[in-house]
């Protein structure tokens, strides 16, 4: 019998997080999506060459590639 009580048990867990999924839903929370990916690209090196490209090309220091 141990494997029903378990068995119970794990839909118990199924059945509440589908509860807290269905509120979720239910009552969306605004999110900010600039604040959502602020600081993803922190650690990627290719991230800051697009920086400084950026800031010559706004300096006008950048050859121009079009």
């Amino acid at each position: 019998m141990a494997t029903n009580t378990s068995l119970e048990e794990r839909m118990a867990a199924v059945e509440a997080a589908i509860t807290e999924l269905q509120k979720q839903v239910a009552n969306p929370q605004a999110t900010n999506w600039l604040q959502g990916i602020t600081g993803s690209f922190k650690d990627e090196p290719a991230f800051e060459e697009v920086l400084a490209y950026g800031r010559a090309i706004r300096q006008g220091i950048a050859p121009c590639f079009i």
